[in-house]
């Protein structure tokens, strides 16, 4: 007899540090904003909320612990939502500013980049004329000499502290087929403990390009390399993010969704907000007869510590 279908847990990354203001009016900038779309996608069934923080009078990606305080006690109190903060904040911040906000956040779930990368988001510049604010062309443009620096002690750094520090766990980014192997690695080392949340991303210059076999390739070396100890995730960046997430679901895997990962509903249509999101990948899962897992049901499969374990 074939063994159950799991149950799927859908992620919503909700503001990220790729996209800039001038690219969706949707994109959500100030800690009210925030809150509304995060309980927006929690309401649409989203599982785990993926955040990020900007200055809310520009727009730009900040790590600023005061900042994150202004939406983070507001979130917990207004939906059951996993609330899973960066580590890997945005260009050029130091790890020690990646991590100001969650060792004081102490959150059930944090993301945990695998490997340092070239990231480049500098194409994104040429699709616009003007700007909102000064930042954003030099921001983006400047990610052609840009390297996502995430090294073994950086790592290491953040497991020890973070992770045994305050019992955070950790959606492990893998935008590379070596990043799974840099993750193997810790397992070895008896730094990661199963069970552990792997997502895999698609389509980031830099990282491994968005085509179906580099899924499955992606899906084959994680279980050469974890077996059961894990579970998979998957989120593609721009008009591959509804495709992607669709066939790693019929996969047995686990999907997120966002306006940090995209800013399109569907092609030419920008997203109102990360709820649209949301409510499109679970209706294509319903329809292929696929149950979406609740907060605690997400809590239980990833064994995290529980809401009332935080520091906020």
């Amino acid at each position: 007899m074939a063994a159950p279908q799991k149950k799927v847990i859908i992620s919503c990354a909700l503001t990220g540090s790729i996209h800039t203001p001038t690219m969706s009016d949707a994109l959500p900038v100030t800690p009210d904003e925030i809150v509304e779309q995060g309980v927006g996608a929690a309401e649409a069934g989203a599982a785990i909320l993926h955040l990020h923080a900007r200055d809310p009078r520009t727009g730009q990606p900040t790590p600023d612990p005061a900042v994150f305080m202004q939406f983070l006690p507001r979130l917990k109190q207004s939906t059951d939502a996993v609330l899973n903060i960066t580590t890997g904040g945005s260009l050029n911040m130091t790890v020690q500013e990646r991590l100001a906000a969650p060792l004081q956040a102490q959150p059930e779930m944090c993301s945990l980049n695998m490997g340092s990368m070239n990231f480049g988001i500098f194409p994104l510049a040429d699709r616009y004329q003007g700007w909102k604010h000064d930042w954003e062309e030099p921001y983006l443009r400047s990610t052609d000499d840009f390297i996502f620096r995430n090294t073994f002690r950086d790592i290491a750094y953040i497991l020890e502290h973070l992770g045994e520090g305050c019992g955070t766990r950790f959606e492990f980014e893998c935008y590379d087929v070596g990043h799974l192997y840099n993750l193997a690695h810790f397992v070895d080392r008896g730094l990661v403990k199963p069970p552990f949340f792997v997502q895999t991303i698609f389509g980031i210059l830099g990282g491994i390009g968005a085509e179906q076999r580099n899924l499955v390739f992606m899906r084959e070396t994680a279980d050469r390399l974890f077996g059961t100890d894990y579970e998979w995730s998957v989120l593609a960046a721009g008009r591959h993010q509804i495709p992607f997430t669709t066939m790693a679901a019929v996969m047995g895997g686990n999907v997120r969704v966002g306006l940090e990962d995209s800013l399109y509903l569907s092609k030419g249509r920008l997203a109102r907000n990360s709820a649209e999101q949301v409510a499109k990948i679970r209706r294509i899962l319903e329809e292929l007869s696929l149950e979406v897992a609740t907060p605690a049901e997400a809590r239980a499969m990833l064994a995290l510590k529980g809401a009332d374990q935080v520091a906020f």
